[in-house]
């Protein structure tokens, strides 16, 4: 590829990320350049912007693309001697104890991994108990991996499965040998992209194993606090061989290093952690760090606006007493994945918003919800989800406040009232006035006729005058003749 490609490249991926929704910015640049470089120059195609240009022609070619970049290179049970010491050392710790078994695969890419898992869980406790019990879940950024997990395998691809196994736990349709369909329906398969979407919680055991290595550091940091979240306190990290945790022993601890297996180091609040940290100054300065710490929760409970935090992986951080009493969440919920409480979806939706604040980056505002109180009539809220932005320009977590605006919808409803009542009386009086405009007309047209009429009688009147004046002439001159 050319020299000047790095700006082309770029553009290259973020078409990736916008057509297909494929985000690979936190993938190691240098390794994915050389894939995208490798498919490439299968095609014969020398630079970036050209393959660009290419893929928008050919659809197809995302597929192939996409298979390059993901490498789904795996097996069943790979890496023998880690799943030996996985079987005998934590898999009987983790059904000894009570209750459901959750495990999750991310990144299983064609699936050998969950299937693996879900073996040695029914090996060790039965088929009864482990369809009472287990949930395996099998993520994976790419689709076409999916699909072949959930169609099955090939004898070719079962090569590594003892047959006694294959015999037990797969039963063949035509060429293709699929996973036993009453053990099948206790493995999840689903898309997932461990650089975007929100953790599988409660887990015992996560398995994510030569998946990280292509990420970069900071991308890591941000996975690896997802799993930390993700695990249950007694829950097992089983990674690949070349993803040793050194740098983050704060969240993990080696249970083997050897064989890559981790448990999670419980974490203490927040507030507990700052002022164990404020301690390590003088007894006056961890004083006033809690003292702070416990003007802000007062500040934030005493808000009159229901208001919630959730921090970036999507745990809830606060709910003041306002929120708490607008949608019957107990305190005790503090600290639990939102997207595992009904107040994320019931009444409203709230993870849609937090999503798209955290993808976008920028605040959003939905208008007009009505929502019930737990006492009296319903009111009806503005809802604002703002990002909390750290100084590196990282979000860290989404702040939801709603505000009543019923009192200001009823304002906005009586001036409406009163404006359509002005304007009928406007409208009215417009009717009277053109109503006694007519009428008016109507006189004056009838005086100017009684006016003609009286003209008219005054012409007769004169007319009648003249004909008694001639009679009276006439009458005069007979009375003289008679005289003669």
């Amino acid at each position: 590829m050319t020299t000047q490609g790095g700006s082309d490249f770029e553009r290259l991926i973020e078409y990736l990320r916008d057509a297909r929704g494929f985000d690979f910015t936190g993938y190691k640049r240098a390794s994915l350049m050389r894939r995208v470089t490798q498919r490439a120059s299968e095609l014969g195609i020398r630079d970036f912007r050209v393959y660009h240009d290419y893929l928008q022609v050919h659809p197809e070619e995302f597929a192939i693309l996409f298979d390059k970049i993901l490498i789904n290179v795996t097996e069943f049970f790979r890496d023998a001697h880690a799943w030996e010491y996985l079987s005998k050392n934590v898999i009987p710790r983790i059904v000894a104890r009570s209750g459901d078994i959750r495990v999750w695969s991310a990144g299983s890419s064609s699936g050998e991994e969950a299937y693996s898992a879900a073996i040695l869980l029914c090996q060790e406790m039965g088929e009864e108990a482990y369809l009472d019990r287990v949930k395996v879940y099998a993520t994976d950024v790419d689709e076409q991996a999916l699909s072949k997990a959930r169609a099955g395998y090939s004898a070719k691809e079962l090569g590594s499965l003892d047959a006694d196994l294959k015999d037990r736990f797969f039963d063949r349709q035509g060429e293709r040998f699929v996973f036993r369909a009453a053990l099948r329906r206790s493995i999840i398969f689903g898309r997932h992209d461990l650089t975007q979407d929100a953790p599988i919680s409660r887990l015992d055991l996560l398995i994510c194993r030569n998946t990280l290595i292509y990420f970069t550091a900071e991308t890591q940091g941000r996975i690896l606090a997802r799993f930390h979240y993700a695990l249950d306190d007694h829950g097992y990290l089983f990674l690949g061989r070349a993803e040793m945790l050194l740098t983050h022993a704060s969240l993990f601890t080696a249970v083997d290093l050897k064989e890559r297996i981790f448990s999670k180091v419980a974490r203490l609040q927040l507030r507990e952690r700052l002022v164990l940290l404020a301690q390590s100054g003088s007894m006056e300065a961890s004083n006033q760090v809690a003292k702070q710490l416990r003007v802000r929760e007062l500040a934030t409970e005493g808000t009159p606006n229901p208001q919630i935090v959730v921090d970036a992986l999507g745990i809830l951080v606060s709910i003041n007493q306002s929120a708490r009493e607008l949608f019957d969440v107990p305190a005790s919920d503090i600290g639990r994945a939102l997207r595992d409480l009904e107040v994320s979806y019931k009444p409203i939706d709230l993870r849609t918003p937090i999503d798209r604040v955290f993808r976008e980056r920028r605040p959003m505002s939905l208008q007009g919800i009505e929502l019930k109180r737990s006492a009296g009539a319903p009111a009806t809220f503005d809802l604002h989800v703002v990002p909390l932005i750290d100084e590196d320009g990282s979000v860290v977590g989404t702040t939801i406040s709603l505000f009543d605006v019923s009192g200001q919808i009823q304002l906005r409803a009586d001036v409406l009232r009163m404006r359509q009542e002005l304007q009928s009386n406007r409208e009215e009086l417009e009717t009277t006035n053109e109503e006694l405009q007519s009428t008016v007309e109507e006189l004056e047209t009838t005086n100017e006729e009684l006016q003609s009429t009286n003209e008219e009688l005054e012409t007769l009147n004169e007319e009648l005058e003249s004909t008694n004046s001639e009679l009276n002439s006439i009458n005069n001159d007979l009375a003289l003749r008679r005289g003669e």
